[in-house]
């Protein structure tokens, strides 16, 4: 489901560091998915609905080069991208083969991809790198998928690094890494984070005025009254 203007405005406003303290609050301390690392740094943060794909260990006689124009391909998941999603990619954790080159990258750029992430890695570098789409991933390597994966399908849950991510989920992504939000919590979720910020922000404040931490962070009854009254 595409995600309103509104809600992505506000996601790209908060901190994937933010969203961990509000989604550990609602009890899910697994959100933060391990290995993906920006491949360009200062890559804006993106916000978009968890486009999956899935990745098993490879096989021979199915993970060949002869594969890639198979109906269940890498090439037919991309086919099937609607615009603004993110694509996030379960390989496993595998760091010799990479999951998607520069063509495969320079396509999912014109079907509106927003971003891809990936606990796998990535090839042909400066290729990917040239076609402007935001990646986050776990390093690269010459060898193609096929060399250590075999593809088996896309829009099904799936494990990356390490966190279980449903089609739909929301992904938040920065130079911190990826963050998931499930589907069901996303209005609660931007609600408090909303007012997470803004609280550290004034926190934030309080610290270079000199405020000593106790009492401040957390807040104690006196500071939190502070704060509302800052509010106005």
């Amino acid at each position: 489901m595409p995600l309103d203007a509104k809600t992505i405005e506000t996601l790209k406003a908060v901190s994937t560091a933010t969203l961990t303290t509000v989604l550990l609050k609602k009890g899910l301390r697994n959100v933060w998915i391990r290995g993906t690392r920006p491949l360009k740094p200062g890559q804006p943060r993106i916000v978009g609905p968890a486009f999956t794909l899935r990745f098993v260990p490879a096989r021979e006689d199915l993970a060949t080069p002869a594969s890639w124009g198979s109906p269940i391909s890498t090439r037919a998941a991309i086919e099937a991208m609607p615009e603004g999603v993110v694509c996030v990619i379960d390989a496993m954790g595998v760091s010799d083969a990479g999951v998607f080159g520069d063509i495969l990258c320079a396509r999912m750029v014109k079907r509106g991809a927003a971003a891809m992430i990936t606990d796998g890695v990535v090839r042909d570098a400066a290729g990917v790198l040239g076609t402007g789409l935001p990646v986050w991933c776990n390093g690269v390597a010459a060898p193609p998928s096929v060399a250590g994966l075999t593809f088996v399908g896309w829009q099904e849950t799936i494990a990356c690094g390490g966190v279980a991510v449903i089609p739909g989920d929301v992904i938040v992504v920065d130079d911190d890494g990826a963050v998931l939000i499930p589907q069901g919590l996303l209005d609660d979720v931007v609600a408090e984070a909303e007012e997470q910020e803004r609280m550290e922000a004034w926190i934030m404040e309080q610290v270079d005025a000199g405020v000593p931490l106790p009492g401040l962070y957390p807040m104690n009854a006196e500071t939190k009254a502070r704060y509302e009254a800052s509010k106005g």
